[in-house]
């Protein structure tokens, strides 16, 4: 039986410079043993995000490298299989940390049980999990948005941009998105409320930015930084405030890129502060009740990009960090039982 059967994607090779199907190994190993108040679970969705390019670098990251032939990390939601804790039962819904595998073995306190009746539980892995913890702790937190200010989101389409963008409006801001596709531009304005959008690959940004922030920018939210900062820097306002929570447009460089010139940070006596998520966990239910709540109240909306097969995810993280996502990116590994 298949089942019987664990299937994981090795870091074979550390990419240099953007990542290859060659650096990644697909392979078949035994179902590993629970032990005492430990869990096994089947891996149903996998989340795929743009910090795994760091984990997987040879370069320092914010918390420990992937090493040579092990699993990729990644977020999972999974089903418990073996339960050796009496919290957990065989069948229930759990957020995991599995990686890129089909089974894994986690200790208790390290797993959230998940309620299927309360959302789709793969939203845990995005709107209801990680990301939108970023979103909503980065902006509220470091970029504080205020009624009738303008706030400037880039890779806005993207599963953490796009809730950042739809908070920052729930709270009364103008909102302006900055995304990589005519579909992505029209998608952010129709579907999610923002303001108004720019397609940074055929608009010239600073051109495009002044026409749609004639009135500058109090907040700009960073998941790219690079020549997009750089060119919003210079349109910012006197107390603008900017979360950096990504460094999309440097995941691949081979050599740290030249830094932006801070004096327009100097002259507006501006604020950047970089983000992780992980320094506000003590805070999730606060998130949770505010997010879920604008979830059923229709105030906040969410898209979800499913690529179908533990094998494609290779692929389908090339493409994220080249930006051919369109929405939260994730892998649908197994099946809901």
């Amino acid at each position: 039986m298949s089942d019987l059967i664990n299937k994981q994607i090795l870091l074979k090779s550390r990419p240099v410079g953007e990542p290859t199907e060659s650096d990644f190994a697909l392979v078949e190993t035994s179902i590993p043993e629970p032990g005492d108040g430990e869990i096994l679970t089947r891996t149903i969705y996998l989340s795929l995000d743009p910090y795994m390019r760091g984990r997987i670098g040879a370069g320092k990251s914010y918390t420990t490298n992937v090493e040579l032939n092990s699993a990729i990390v990644g977020g999972t939601v999974s089903q418990v299989v073996k339960s050796n804790h009496p919290h957990f039962q065989a069948r229930d819904f759990v957020l995991d940390y599995n990686g890129w595998q089909t089974f894994g073995v986690s200790k208790a306190e390290s797993l959230r049980k998940l309620d299927p009746t309360q959302a789709p539980i793969s939203y845990a892995l995005g709107v209801l999990g990680m990301p939108g913890m970023t979103a909503y702790f980065a902006l509220l937190d470091i970029g504080q948005p205020k009624v009738g200010e303008t706030v400037v989101i880039s890779a806005a389409s993207g599963a953490v941009g796009s809730v950042a963008g739809q908070i920052a409006k729930i709270k009364g801001s103008r909102v302006i998105g900055i995304v990589g596709s005519d579909e992505k531009r029209d998608f952010v304005v129709k579907e999610l409320g923002f303001d108004g959008a720019i397609n940074r690959k055929k608009q010239e940004l600073n051109a495009a930015l002044q026409e749609a922030a004639p009135n500058g920018i109090d907040v700009y939210f960073d998941n790219t930084a690079g020549v997009i900062l750089e060119t919003v820097l210079h349109q910012i306002n006197l107390g603008a405030r900017i979360p950096l929570v990504g460094l999309i447009s440097e995941y691949n460089a081979v050599s740290p890129p030249p830094g932006p010139n801070l004096r327009p940070l100097l002259i507006n006596r501006a604020v950047i502060k970089g983000f992780l998520v992980r320094d506000y966990q003590h805070r999730q239910n606060e998130f949770l009740s505010d997010v879920s709540n604008w979830l059923k109240s229709g105030k906040l909306k969410y898209k979800e990009d499913v690529v179908v097969g533990l094998e494609n995810a290779p692929r389908a993280f090339i493409g994220l960090l080249q930006g051919e996502n369109f929405g939260k990116l994730i892998v649908k590994v197994g099946d809901e039982k």
